[in-house]
């Protein structure tokens, strides 16, 4: 039976004290005090959970310090910060070829057409929301061409630079002509859908991302397919059944190598982990994650 919340607000010299009492050790009163000001108590407990020696008593491990918990959370941060980087080049990319790919199959207003859509229903629903993403933009030459042609919407080239990641991939999800499908997805060495999957996985933690919320060792609600046939070198390096976010690297990683050969993605995170001691485990990461061949540096 659910129970009344009466649990009062505490200040934050409080909130420092009572995570004395539970063990943490804290040698900077101000400096904890300060970071509980601006980062918020509840914020950082995602933080210190894995340290508590007992959920139920919240107590801590012996020799859990402030700074263990703020060096995790700062881990976490610029994590969300790489990864974010990372997909807003595969966003960029993945609109690229899906524009180009339905405009010269079908043509450059075929994202109007309906019978291209495996469900008429959602056809529509993409319409719409494209449709008011269009209204709301801001951009000069959304505005020219509205103002130019006579047109429900501008060309594939024009509409696909006010789309989110999340609508790109419910476009890529509707659309009905298979040798189009795959034509979009043979950029990056996949089979239709596998880039399906992974672009709505992708959306997911790009909204993750963008909101500031934890990362490093969250447990995600949609998780990729696991390739099956192509890429070859990478159908026996996914960990099946993970919800953690080792798969995300492995399909970062595969398509930064594809649309920015010579990247530093795979290094940097690399070189994050090694700052901040990050705890991989929880991220899903095998034992032996260094010495497999996603993250040997892939010659340009």
């Amino acid at each position: 039976m659910k129970r009344p919340f009466r649990k009062p607000a505490i200040t934050h010299a409080e909130q420092v004290e009572l995570l004395q009492q539970r063990g943490m050790l804290i040698d900077n009163i101000a400096e904890a005090e300060f970071y509980l000001r601006h980062l918020n108590y509840y914020r950082l407990g995602a933080y210190w959970l894995p340290f508590e020696a007992d959920h139920a008593t919240h107590q801590f491990k012996v020799g859990t310090s402030f700074d263990d918990v703020l060096n995790l959370y700062i881990f976490d941060r610029e994590l969300r910060l790489l990864v974010l980087d990372a997909i807003e080049r595969i966003e960029v990319s993945a609109r690229s070829q899906w524009a180009y790919h339905l405009a010269h199959l079908h043509g450059p207003h075929s994202h109007l057409d309906p019978n291209l859509a495996c469900n008429r229903k959602h056809w529509q629903s993409n319409f719409d929301k494209l449709s008011d993403e269009i209204k709301r933009s801001d951009e000069t030459f959304i505005s020219h061409m509205l103002a130019t042609y006579n047109e429900p919407l501008p060309p594939t080239w024009a509409v696909c630079e006010v789309m989110s990641l999340g609508l790109l991939s419910r476009w890529y999800n509707a659309l009905k002509p298979m040798p189009t499908r795959r034509a979009i997805a043979s950029a990056y060495d996949l089979d239709e859908a596998v880039l399906q999957s992974w672009l709505h996985h992708l959306s997911l933690v790009r909204n993750l991302c963008a909101h500031h919320s934890r990362l490093w060792n969250r447990d995600f609600s949609i998780i990729p397919a696991i390739p099956r046939n192509k890429p070859s070198h990478l159908i026996a390096e996914f960990l099946t059944g993970s919800r953690k976010i080792y798969n995300t690297c492995l399909i970062i990683m595969h398509c930064m190598d594809v649309i920015a050969p010579g990247h530093h993605w795979r290094q940097r995170f690399k070189s994050l982990l090694a700052l901040h001691k990050a705890p991989v485990t929880m991220m899903g990461f095998p034992a032996d994650w260094e010495t497999r061949s996603p993250w040997q540096q892939v010659q340009p």
